[in-house]
């Protein structure tokens, strides 16, 4: 079933608002099915979206052959959120606990992750639904997820993956992986100009391939040469290469490859690394490393889940020098 989602909102408003006021007392029978349609305009299908919605939060109950009448009083206040990540790492963890922290005592979350797995996405957010106040999805690289996040029963929001297909239609607090990977290495270019090939080094499966295309634009503009590696270890380094590295593992693989040449980095061949770690501070001499805030990320959709409107926010990058460039 496909509801208007604004327009089921004017039976739940309508219940509750006379609650708040006591018009609606415990036990008191609401007005029928076809008295919402009447008095709102509405499809039959969207006035029982809308008391869909009361009954999932028990403030309604029906009764057969007598109609809709009030169960409970108690209005729950406050933000009950459906948290959804893609994965667990230190990454999302700095994000999830600096969203709690700013969110505040108001709201209470629950976290789920689906680790790349269309399928288990799929059923966690459906099962989901009817049950939270506020749907925060991480989705990462899905396509094609509008008619699900349409069925949601409160506000949605978008996190870390930008859809373009879906700006305006729900707030988000995303990276732009094609602008700030091009904006990153424009920024060092003093740098780079040392070196002669870039080389894109991450596994498609689940990682956003808008990467590449701010590399390929980057190349572009200041002529280097370009390619895209799914692993380090098929080829030897050459001097004047520059890595740009995903995984930690194969940052790992590249680093004993050059210990096996005997090449230095930030010397011989370079080194950018996304998501920075205290390790790479010091891990050969320190790693170059591109990194999102997600301390940030966290913050900026805590202050979103506050705010009316549809919101698009870009979230800052942040490139650390170290000896390896």
């Amino acid at each position: 079933m496909k509801e208007n989602k604004s327009k089921y909102k004017l039976v739940v408003s309508h219940v509750i608002d006379r609650i708040g006021t006591e018009e609606y007392k415990n036990g008191d029978r609401i007005p029928s099915i076809n008295d919402f349609r009447t008095e709102y305009g509405l499809s039959r299908d969207t006035v029982f979206a809308g008391l869909r919605e009361l009954m999932s939060k028990g403030i309604i109950a029906s009764n057969h052959g007598v109609g809709y009448f009030v169960k409970s009083t108690k209005i729950q206040t406050g933000h009950h959120i459906f948290l959804l990540f893609n994965e667990f790492n230190e990454f999302k963890e700095d994000l999830f606990n600096s969203f709690m922290e700013s969110a505040g005592n108001s709201a209470t979350v629950d976290l789920y992750f689906h680790n790349y797995n269309r399928k288990v996405f799929e059923t966690l957010v459906n099962d989901a639904n009817n049950k939270y106040t506020d749907y925060i999805i991480m989705s990462g690289k899905f396509q094609g997820i509008e008619p699900l996040l349409e069925s949601l029963s409160g506000r949605v929001f978008l996190l870390d993956h930008f859809h373009a297909d879906l700006k305006g239609k729900y707030s988000s607090v995303a990276q732009n992986f094609e602008t700030d990977t091009y904006e990153a290495l424009e920024s060092a270019i003093e740098l780079i100009r040392k070196y002669r090939h870039i080389y894109m080094i991450q596994k498609e499966e689940k990682e956003p391939l808008e990467r590449y295309d701010g590399l390929k634009v980057f190349c572009s503009k200041y002529g280097f040469g370009h390619d895209y590696l799914s692993v380090t270890t098929t080829r030897t380094i050459e001097k004047g290469d520059l890595f740009i590295v995903v995984n930690d593992r194969d940052l790992v693989d590249l680093l004993k490859q050059a210990t096996a040449q005997q090449l230095t980095a930030g010397t011989d061949f370079g080194i950018i690394s996304y998501n920075d770690t205290p390790l790479k501070e010091l891990l050969a001499g320190g790693i170059t490393t591109l990194s999102t805030d997600f301390k940030l990320m966290g913050k900026t959709m805590a202050k979103l889940i506050k705010t009316k409107g549809i919101n698009t926010v870009e979230n800052p990058w942040k490139l650390e020098v170290r000896s390896s460039l």
